[in-house]
Order: C-alpha cells, then structure tokens, then sequence
C-alpha cells in the first residue's frame, strides 16, 4: 500500500512512534557514551537496549504486555503533541522512565529519571500551575478577538513530570536511597504547595491524575523520611500531609492519621508540641505524643461512627493503649459508650467498659455492668468476670458474701484449663474470705473464714508481689508481726523495692514491734526510692514515728515539710502540669485532700497535747476550708473541747461526727468516754452499745477494749469484774502491738 493511500491519522501514530524511539535512543546514549563496559553488560541485562520492534528476546508473554505498555504511552505523547504541538526532552524521558519502571528495570528507570532537570522546569510547572484558565475575551484590534496566551507547559505534561517524580522517589526507595527518596517526593509537595498559596485550587485539584499522584506523594514522604531514620523530619511531614488543604479523600486522611497516631506512640521519639498559628483562643493543643495521638484516634473514630470511613478494629486498640497510659480510662469507656452497636458486640463491651470503670476507681458501676453481663447465657469472658467481679466485692465489707460467691463460681468453672487463672482465683477468694471474716456473726465463723482465707491466699501464685503482700497485711492485722515481717519484706524483694505500699506496711509492722529507729530507716529510704509525687504518705507516716519516738519538734518539721509538697503539687494540678501516670485526675485531686486533710488533723491533736489550744484552732480552720463536713474534724473539734473541760460542746461535736459518719470508731469511743465520766448509772447501756458497735468495725481497736472494762468496772458486780480484767488484758495486749497508724 502507498503512503498516499494510508489514512492520516496511522500516518501521524507512526510519526509519534518513530520519535519516541529517536529521542529513547538519545536519553540513553547521552551522557552515557564514556562508561565502562560493565554498565553496558547491566543495561543489556535490565533490557535498555532491547529492540522494541520485535527483535528482542522477550517471550510471546512479555511481548504483548510491551506492546499495551508502548501503546499506552504512545497514547500519551500524543495528547502531549496536541497540547503543545511538540515531546520536548523531559516529557519524553518521564514516558520512557514510567516504561522501565513499569517492566520492573528500577536502575534503568532511575537513570532515564535522573536525566530530567527538576530544577529548570519547577518554575514552568508553577507557572502552568498558578495561571488561572480565563474566558475569550472580546476586544478592539486588527486581528480580531484577543485571547490569554497559554502557558509554556500545559497541565497534562506538568501530571507527566509530577509522575516521573514520584517514580523517581519509588525507584530510590526500592534501591534503599531512602534520604535522597524523601528529598525526591518532597518537591511535588513543595510546588503545590507554592501554587496553592497563589490560588491554584481548581488547576491543582482539577486534573484526576495530577490530584491521584499528589494524594501518592503526600502519603510516601512520612514514611520515606520514617525508613531513612528521620523521626523528626517524618512528624513535620505528618502534620504538613493533615494540616494543609491537599483534598485528600477521606480514606487517605485516615490512614495518614493512623499511621502518625501509631507513630507518635510507639516511636519513641518525643515529638515539639504544634505550632499551630491559626488555632482559636482556648482550643486544645496537644502538649506531648501521648495527646496528640489520642486527639488523633479520637478524630478517626468520630469518623467511623459517622461512617464517612469504613470500621478498623485497630483504631481502638490504639486509642485504648494510648488512653490507658494516660490514665483516663473514664475517656477510654466514653468512647466505647459512644460506638455503633453494630460495630462491637455487646457481651464484649460490657466487659470492656467494667475493666475501663473499674481502672478508674468506679468499682460499683463497673459491678453493675458484669452484674448484667452474668445474665447472659453465653459469655466467653465468664470467668475474668467473675473473678473481676469478685475483687470488686472483695473490697467492700457490705459486699464481700456475693463476692465469695461471685470467687467460688469461678474455680468451679476454670477446672485445670490455666494454672495462671487458678492463681489468681484463689488469690480473689483469699480475699473475699478475709474480708467477709470481719462481717461474721460468730467468733467462730470469724476464726474458721479467715484461716481458709490464708490457706486460700498460701495456694496462690507466691511469686506475685500483690499475693505476699496480701498475706503480709492480713498476718498484721491478726497480730501476727514476726509473719508480717517476713511476707513483707518479701512483697519487696518482688516488687524490685518500687511498691510505695508495701514499703509503708513494712514500716507499719516495724512500728507495732516499737522498733521506732528500724521503722523511720526503712521509711527514709522509701523516700530514696520513691519520686516527689509519691513521697506525702511517707512523710505522714515519718512524722508519726517521730511522735511516737517522743520527738515532738522533728514531727513538727516533717509534718511542715508535708504541707509545702502539698502546696507544690496542688499548684502543679492549677496551672494544668502533666500529672504523674499512677494517678487519674480523680483520684489525684482525692489524694491530695485527703492527705491535707489528715495532716492538718494531726498537727491539731499534737497542739491539744501540748495545750497550744490556738494554734490546734488554727489547724481545724485550715481543715475545714478544706473538708466543710468531715467527721474526722468534728471529732478533733470535740477532743479540744473536752481536753478545755467544755463536756457539752464536747458531746455535740462527736454526735455531729456520728451524723455524718455512723460508723466513725473515734467519735463512738469518744461519746462513751464523756458518758462514763459522768457517772450516770441509767447510761450505762448506752455507753455499752457505743463500745459494741465501735468493736464490731473494728475488733482490735485497743481504746474501745480499755473503755468497754472501764464500763465493767463501774458496774461492780463479781462477774463485770471479771469482764472488766480480761477487757483490760486485751487492750494492754492490742496497745503493745499497735502501729503508729493502720496497717491497711
């Protein structure tokens, strides 16, 4: 067939053909002519010099898969060739580069790559990138209508060049060029960037492919800069990819927000708190990792419930480590309240939100929600219920019968399945048992639930620190010190001498033994040990060996020193500092009352003894700036009044304590005391009621013993003495064995 007979359009494809292959042959023999022969072996081998005519030795396979490569770039060019009437060298060598890349030749593809000047045509991508596409316009001149002149680079060769760019980064990252990687990628970024700023949205976001490799580009950077070892660089890039307007679709933005989220909490790189110059008066701004990647989670799970994106179990276990660090499991349970049903199911999320309750001190709804999960005929945590439930019981007296049960069910559905659960079940039940002892009705009952409780608690896991020291603080509190002493010390051993609790029970023990001098070195060097945070409760405790040492002065001193750690660190709360992970927010604020408030009550009786009736006023002032209506102050308010001789302001005071607290052991011995010494025979049963109930909560309370023989005296007949001596007895014998504070 002659040429004239071919239609124009196969005439014009061939033109294109003939000169993709005159400018390949030009980008790879230039500059490329002096290397050694070497490197002439590697692009015979990587197929640089292959004939694209046929004559290569490629497989029928990869022949066709060449020929839909050549064709689709020729397709290409061709749309280039209509757009500027020319393939000017570095489209040509971005085409020829997507080729190699495409056939998996990386080095051959960089090398093409390497030969386009990014530099020289920045300021032309920028140009076409930033000149807005006006309407023709009519105007007055010879030639008729006027219209903008076009660009010198048209916004399809400036998406071929963006490609070849973000190519060039992908080759270098699959060559382990990981900086030189990052710097690549970053230019697409950094010139969009520049033409967003001069108002070139719609040329930007306009064109699919240029938009498609932009969202690419933005998405590898972080993690370039993440495989070169660039923590820094890979955070910027982070906030650059979510704070800037890249019209990012959704699911993008969430896995870019993820990836950062999972970053900041595992890296261990502590990022600079954002600089964020727009954000509103009063808006949050996270201070560390910690915040940012929970603000982060938050964020991609506000979206899932809104279901602009699709649900990832992931984002939750991160936000629930991340929350779980930070010590705010009450935010953590909130946003498990706030999930789809649909999305979690809800035997699961009633035993998540128990642990999250639970975890934040809200033991009673933490109960309440497992007391609706036992309800359940089928529940695979069953058992960690139960035994959660029984723990939660275990602490409170009024519920330790259900706890026992809730313990007992436990064992009796775990069998030999785990030897790890069987611990920590028959630690849950010592527990109960030692607990509920103290609500029996019978001495014997008392005697026979708290030896099993012991055996139970012997049989656990010893070589955990919480079970020896359980059986340390139960031997205590049975008089027991010598045991006490030994579990004691080693819970410590166990614990790597950093349990602050177990510290104090071994100081406690060492004061019942009246080994005064042996309890205030162990409590110094807990104070070593410990940080300033944590150091209150052993100050309190220090400055009580001291009184009971009869250093009065130095008691005074420590407890001085006490109240200037409590202002340090209730200032550090106002202004808003990090608090320290062992505490919640509210258990931190509790903390700190409570321990002011005792300080200042025991400046108060320490005043009273010494007579210094103002200054012990002054303390209760303090106090109840702090506490309005506490039973503790009321009672202090009331030993001042007596120790003044004022009996009916005395009187009024510890029946104020016992309306508010009726069960407070102090104010019911106090009121008995008053009523003994006013000799009034027709009160004698109530005096009896108030020492009964007063040893009912507490058994071992030696004042009460001493009280309760007073009474038996005072009725003076042969049995109430004989009474009244075995009272006596009990309470020298208490006394003798009492700590300067108790053991629990």
């Amino acid at each position: 067939m002659k040429n004239s007979e071919i239609r124009p359009e196969k005439l014009h494809l061939r033109e294109i053909r003939k000169s993709l292959r005159k400018i390949r042959m030009k980008c790879f023999c230039s500059g490329e002519q002096m290397r050694p022969r070497e490197d002439e072996d590697k692009k015979s081998e990587l197929g640089v010099g292959r004939d694209y005519n046929g004559s290569s030795a490629l497989s029928t396979a990869e022949s066709e898969n060449a020929k839909k490569l050549d064709n689709g770039n020729i397709e290409e060019a061709e749309l280039s060739l209509r757009e500027t009437s020319s393939l000017n060298y570095e489209e040509a060598r971005a085409l020829l580069g997507r080729i190699e890349y495409q056939k998996g030749n990386i080095e051959a593809a960089l090398r093409v790559f390497e030969g386009i000047d990014i530099n020289g045509i920045t300021i032309k991508m920028k140009t076409a990138l930033t000149v807005r596409e006006e309407r023709k316009h009519r105007r007055r001149s010879k030639g008729g209508f006027a219209a903008t002149p076009p660009p010198s680079m048209s916004k399809h060769a400036v998406s071929l060049l963006f490609e070849a760019i973000f190519l060039k980064a992908k080759s270098l990252q699959r060559l382990g060029r990981f900086q030189e990687a990052a710097q690549s990628c970053r230019v697409i970024l950094d010139i969009v960037e520049t033409s967003l700023a001069e108002g070139a949205s719609d040329n930007v976001t306009g064109d699919i492919k240029l938009q498609e490799t932009l969202t690419k580009a933005v998405e590898l950077l972080p993690e370039l800069w993440k495989l070169a070892d660039s923590p820094r660089d890979a955070i910027l890039s982070y906030r650059r990819a979510l704070l800037n307007h890249w019209k990012l679709d959704p699911e993008t933005t969430a896995r870019i927000q993820k990836e950062y989220a999972v970053f900041l909490l595992y890296s261990g790189e502590e990022a600079v708190p954002p600089n964020l110059r727009s954000q509103t008066e009063g808006s949050f701004i996270p201070r560390n990792n910690v915040e940012e990647a929970i603000l982060l989670l938050m964020l991609l799970l506000r979206k899932v419930n809104l279901k602009r994106i699709s649900w990832d179990a992931a984002i939750l276990d991160h936000l629930s480590f991340a929350l779980t660090i930070a010590g705010d499991l009450t935010a953590l349970a909130k946003q498990f309240e706030e999930l789809s049903p649909e999305l979690y199911d809800q035997r699961e999320l009633y035993h998540t939100l128990s642990l999250c309750y639970q975890g934040a001190g809200e033991g009673l709804v933490a109960l309440g929600l497992l007391r609706k999960l036992f309800s359940e005929r089928e529940d695979p945590n069953r058992i960690l219920g139960l035994l959660m439930a029984s723990k939660i019981c275990g602490e409170r007296a009024g519920l330790a019968e259900e706890g026992l049960d809730y313990a007992r069910r436990a064992i009796g559905n775990l069998g030999n399945e785990c030897s790890q659960l069987d611990g920590a079940a028959r630690f849950v039940l010592g527990i109960t048992l030692t607990e509920s002892s103290r609500m029996a009705v019978t001495e014997t009952e008392r005697i026979a639930r708290q030896s099993e409780g012991i055996q139970a608690l012997e049989s656990a896991d010893m070589t955990n620190p919480r079970v020896v020291h359980r059986l340390a603080l139960e031997n205590a509190e049975q008089r027991k010190l010598d045991s006490a002493l030994a579990y004691a010390k080693q819970a410590l051993k166990l614990g790597a001498e950093s349990d602050l609790e177990v510290w104090l029970l071994l100081a406690r023990v060492l004061s019942a033994q009246k080994r005064f001098s042996d309890a205030e070195t162990i409590v110094d060097a807990a104070l070593n040990e410990t940080g300033k945070w944590e150091q209150g409760k052993l100050l309190r405790l220090k400055a009580k060996i001291r009184l009971a040492k009869g250093e009065v002065k130095d008691a005074i001193t420590t407890y001085t020193q006490l109240l200037a750690l409590l202002q340090v660190q209730s200032k550090s709360f106002n202004s808003a500092k990090k608090l320290p992970k062992i505490y919640s927010l509210q258990g931190y604020v509790e903390e700190l009352r409570s321990l002011e408030l005792g300080t200042w009550h025991d400046l108060a009786h320490i005043y009273i003894n010494l007579s210094q009736w103002r200054d012990a006023e002054s303390c209760l002032s303090r106090s109840r700036l702090i506490a309005p209506y506490s039973s503790v102050r009321y009672h202090t308010e009331g030993v001042l009044h007596n120790r003044q001789g004022q009996l009916e302001e005395a009187m009024e005071a510890f029946t104020t304590a016992l309306d508010i607290d009726p069960m407070h052991v102090p104010s019911l011995i106090s009121k008995a005391e008053i009523l003994l010494e006013l000799g009034n025979r027709s009160g004698i049963a109530v005096v009896r009621s108030f020492l009964m109930e007063a040893l009912r909560i507490d058994r071992l309370n030696h004042s009460a013993w001493y009280n309760l023989g007073k009474m038996f005296k005072a009725e003076g007949s042969v049995s109430s003495m004989q009474e009244a001596v075995e009272c006596f007895q009990a309470a020298v014998t208490l006394e003798e064995t009492m700590p300067v504070e108790p053991f629990r």
